[in-house]
């Protein structure tokens, strides 16, 4: 009896021996030569970052924080440690580069590995976290999950499932003739109609609805400033959103669709490209962010031809291109919440943040961009106490580069080291050590 109790008694230690190391595995320490500090708007220097498992302990200046004994130094004293970036619009699920026609070909499950190929590129770029706002059958909310469950690398993904829009709106499928009879799966008219999707979406997993609120650059027959759904059919629908505690994001174009849709209460106004004086001003007074892709129109001119893009699509570019721009500006010098929202999906997956150096060019300054891309994004997600800063208790989401993005922010476009959520993805050349070997700091 005594020899088992003495047996159970040390197999009890040696599990909790087991446990402690395991827990004491999941300390890491970043030691950050410079940080940025998008809160107060500094670059911080010699600066230490304590992460336990997904989330940061401790951040502070190397004489400040202890090292916890035993955790594991990933030494970046040679680069700029930022936030992760965040896109608040993209179309993870599709690809830019097949021809127009080409997904007609294409199954759900297809799709699905389409995202999960372009997520894993996303992530390797430094966006840790993204709002997809629109993808067929739910292939969005399935690639979240399995992303979420360690299946498959990529961002945190928080999605809209089927964008709802009206019938041969921007959000329906226009390109096939009648006799096909075919509508894309969030089409929806009337105000009943309406409070019936966003009812489905929640049903099926949606973190947020999007919907269309004027016409579209691709999408067949529509004007991109032409109003789509009624004040009363947007106000239901924002209403039945919010009821859910879900957020709501418009597609708009349009200054009336666009004034609409705040007037309503949605919560990210995306493109917003022919803004008038009136929506500047209501957006600023409600606090609704702007999500502009101002990145894209070079990439369209260019390639778009080259797949066979339709010319009606390429010529409504053109037409809007800079005027979206314009707009962007105005809505800077009015102080108007903006975030980094590049529409990828349009343009090539991993690209997103090459969006910063155009944000710079039409009035923004560099850490101006890179907090649209961090603490913006995440507050237009409703996730500003656990993403897009380098704080405590917050996800460790971190990239870094060499060279200062204040100085250029194009280092930006070739990130070297990845972390979301403690877990390093890219580390190009950071040294990982053990404390006790570490020169005694």
């Amino acid at each position: 009896m005594h020899s088992i109790l003495f047996a159970l008694v040390a197999t009890s230690a040696l599990l909790a021996s087991a446990s402690h190391a395991s827990e004491a595995a999941t300390i890491r320490v970043l030691r950050a030569g410079r940080m940025v500090d998008v809160n107060s708007g500094r670059i911080l220097e010699n600066q230490i970052i304590v992460i336990r498992n997904d989330r940061i302990q401790a951040v502070g200046s190397a004489e400040e924080v202890p090292l916890p004994s035993g955790a594991q130094i990933i030494d970046l004293s040679s680069y700029t440690v930022l936030p992760g970036l965040i896109d608040t619009h993209t179309h993870v699920t599709v690809d830019p580069e097949l021809p127009p026609y080409h997904a007609y070909g294409l199954s759900l499950p297809r799709v699905a590995l389409i995202g999960a190929a372009n997520a894993r590129k996303t992530l390797l770029a430094g966006v840790t976290t993204i709002r997809d706002v629109g993808a067929e059958g739910f292939t969005d909310v399935a690639l979240r999950d399995a992303i979420n469950a360690g299946d498959v690398p990529g961002p945190r993904m928080f999605v809209a499932g089927p964008s709802l829009g009206i019938t041969g709106g921007h959000c329906d499928d226009n390109m096939l003739a009648p006799e096909f009879a075919h509508s894309s799966d969030g089409v929806a008219d009337g105000i009943e109609g309406v409070r019936r999707a966003v009812r489905r979406n929640v049903k099926y997993g949606a973190d947020l609805i999007k919907y269309c609120g004027t016409g579209g650059v691709f999408s067949k027959g529509t004007k991109v400033g032409g109003q789509q759904y009624t004040a009363a059919e947007v106000e239901a629908l924002v209403d039945e959103a919010h009821m859910h505690g879900r957020k709501v994001a418009v597609h708009a174009h349009g200054a009336d669709g666009i004034k609409v849709a705040i007037r309503a209460g949605v919560d990210t106004v995306e493109h917003a490209s022919l803004i008038d004086a009136e929506g500047l001003k209501l957006a600023k007074q409600a606090g609704t962010y702007l999500s502009m892709d101002i990145y894209n129109t070079e990439y369209t001119q260019r390639e778009g031809p080259k797949r066979g893009e339709l010319e009606e699509f390429l010529r409504k570019d053109r037409e809007i291109a800079e005027i979206q721009r314009e707009s962007f500006r105005k809505a800077v010098d009015l102080g108007i919440k903006l975030t980094m929202g590049t529409d990828t999906g349009v343009h090539r997956h991993g690209d997103s943040p090459k969006q910063l150096a155009i944000m710079i060019r039409y009035g923004m300054t560099p850490m101006q961009a890179i907090q649209a891309a961090t603490i913006n994004g995440a507050d237009a997600l409703g996730m500003k106490h656990e993403l897009g800063a380098i704080a405590v208790d917050q996800y460790a989401d971190l990239i870094a580069v060499r060279g200062d993005p204040l100085a250029d922010i194009r280092v930006l476009e070739n990130v070297e080291f990845v972390m979301k959520g403690g877990e390093v993805f890219k580390s190009q050349s950071a040294v990982e050590t053990p404390t006790a070997h570490w020169g005694g700091e």
